[in-house]
């Protein structure tokens, strides 16, 4: 069992010469005496000719055997141009069988017809399919760019711990029991982030890790229990500074691993992307933008305007230009139902007609209204209107799905465009349930000249937080952090932590603020959501080898799975069946 070549390698320029091969039987194709095999290994698939009469052997192999030949490199006659090898073909000497194969539970190539729950069971099989192989190997390729790109920068690899104490950071963690302190838990990190934060405290000035994170949250296409962060900090730099860093680490990964040029990456407010896009990680892939009505509908005596404007809601809409005869009744409820998800009662759907306005809503808006739309908007016949009417955020969020739904059912969308932008100006505090909650983390700095508006205003403060956006994908979240001990104390009292929940959680953590604290900031990469962006899979299942699903569960493991009764009693625990 030699191998002097891989066999995706191999070019019009090795004719001639004698290479002996290894991998897996992709696929076998009889013509008489002469067998036709795609030979597969991670770097492709090559052709293999050999005489049936000289090598019977051939007549025993079957999909997935893995073998090992020798043979000499000829020009093909007949040209693949699908195939990276298609110019070249492999006569064959020898043949050996390395390992039989049972029929696979599902086809082993590009596309396939398995469920994704069958190719999760069986995810060793799932890994060979090339494209399965090449968002692992972008994937890897990404890791090591931006590895490269920091260090560069002077950015140190440094490790930190999983097992660690509980800390709110806004998602529910995955505790552990100890066995050693009886009744005491570990948590397991949701992020690095209070000891990268120690770290800047320590001296290290520029930290960066591939972190492994935990939480315990619902599973949707771009999030799992546990995920990769590469996780970055900085000492003594100012906003832009380090934005000016992670804007070289991502122009490195376009150019290095995708072939790209740098991109731009422009910046955008908080509340601009909120009015224009209807999201804080807009896709700027299409130009489809949300547009205020309030003005138009101010006098309305339609009862669903005049409410919600009586209020202070927003009305906020789309034009669809053009495709009045494709939203039909079925569409219309489709996407009322919706924005329904995202909290409003409803949408008003508007045509456009040569007779005027059409939709169950048109007899509520006036010949002035309908005139003040066409003049606004450019109206012709044909479009259509969509409004939506609510609270501000949550009429934007509920109106910026639709957005994003217009825009893949309507083919809008460039999908082999790369359209980045950093999202800033976040507000510091929202209020749930008459209670100020922090936006981002606790640990996130105010802006400086808003500082004195926490006493004051604290709805009016903005964050020095930012978003890194791709594709509408939300790749990477940082903020510069408050390194003084009496501003972070403040904002942990602002949240409703007593002084006794304060030094219980992070006692140590606020002490270490005692002893000249530098300036810093971060940034977290989501790894997972980064590479799925970049490859453009539907999901992060695609780029993690081995990942959950919906409902929690590994297919491959069946984890998890209940626990030996000596395993439980070591821990002290006792499961109470409900």
């Amino acid at each position: 069992m030699k191998r002097s070549h891989h066999n995706g390698e191999l070019r019009i320029e090795h004719v001639g010469q004698t290479v002996e091969l290894v991998g897996w039987v992709a696929k076998r194709r009889n013509f008489g005496s002469i067998n036709f095999i795609d030979l597969r290994d991670r770097s492709g698939i090559v052709q293999l000719v050999v005489n049936h009469d000289e090598y019977p052997i051939v007549e025993s192999l079957k999909s997935e055997y893995v073998i090992s030949v020798k043979g000499l490199v000829r020009e093909r006659q007949d040209k693949n141009p699908k195939l990276a090898t298609g110019d070249i073909e492999i006569d064959l000497h020898e043949v050996t069988i390395i390992n039989e194969a049972a029929q696979t539970p599902l086809i082993i190539a590009d596309e396939t017809d398995a469920l994704e729950e069958t190719r999760l069971k069986y995810r060793y099989l799932d890994l060979r399919r090339p494209v399965m192989q090449n968002r692992l190997i972008t994937r890897a390729q990404i890791v090591k760019e931006m590895r490269h790109t920091l260090e560069e920068q002077g950015f140190i690899d440094v490790e930190t711990p999983m097992l660690t104490k509980s800390t709110p950071e806004g998602a529910r963690e995955y505790l552990v029991p100890s066995r050693v302190h009886v009744g005491e838990f570990y948590a397991l990190a949701q992020s690095p982030q209070i000891f990268k934060q120690l770290l800047m405290i320590a001296g290290m000035e520029r930290y960066y890790q591939v972190a492994r994170c935990f939480r315990d949250e619902d599973l949707r296409a771009d999030r799992q229990l546990d995920f990769t962060q590469v996780d970055i900090e900085a000492s003594f730099l100012s906003e832009e500074e380090f934005q000016d860093i992670i804007e070289g680490v991502v122009n490195n990964v376009m150019v290095n691993v995708l072939g790209h040029e740098k991109p731009a990456i422009p910046k955008i407010k908080f509340m601009d992307a909120m009015n224009k896009y209807g999201s804080d990680k807009p896709d700027l892939r299409f130009e489809l933008f949300l547009e205020s009505f309030e003005d138009i509908f101010a006098k309305s005596e339609f009862k669903v305007f005049s409410d919600s404007l009586a209020q202070g809601d927003s009305l906020k809409g789309l034009i669809l230009k053009g495709q009045a005869g494709t939203v039909t009744r079925k569409v219309t409820d489709k996407y009322t139902d919706l924005v329904k998800k995202y909290g409003l009662k409803g949408l008003v759907v508007l045509k456009v007609e040569e007779e005027g306005l059409s939709g169950s809503a048109a007899k509520f808006i006036s010949e002035e209204e309908f005139a003040a739309m066409k003049a606004k908007f450019n109206l012709t016949v044909g479009d259509v209107v969509f409004i939506g009417s609510g609270e501000w955020e949550t009429c934007c969020t509920a109106i910026g799905a639709l957005r994003s739904a217009l825009g893949k059912d309507y083919e809008l969308i460039d999908e082999t465009q790369f359209a980045y932008c950093w999202v800033v100006d976040f507000p510091m505090f929202a209020m749930e349930e008459g209670v100020l909650v922090a936006r981002h983390h606790p640990f996130t700095a105010p802006k400086e000249l808003d500082i004195p508006l926490l006493d004051t205003d604290p709805l009016s403060v903005i964050a020095q937080a930012y978003d890194l956006v791709l594709n509408g994908f939300e790749v990477a979240g940082g903020s510069m952090r408050i390194y003084k001990q009496e501003l972070q104390q403040k904002l942990f009292e602002m949240i409703g932590f007593t002084p006794a929940e304060i030094e219980k959680r992070f006692g140590f953590f606020v002490d270490a603020f005692k002893y000249g604290t530098p300036p810093h900031g971060g940034i977290a990469f989501g790894l997972d959501r980064y590479a799925m962006a970049l490859t453009h899979s539907g999901t992060i299942r695609d780029v993690i080898a081995f990942p959950k699903i919906a409902s929690a569960r590994c297919p491959l493991t069946n984890a998890p799975s209940p626990a030996v009764e000596k395993q439980l009693d070591e821990l002290h625990l006792k499961i109470v069946k409900e």
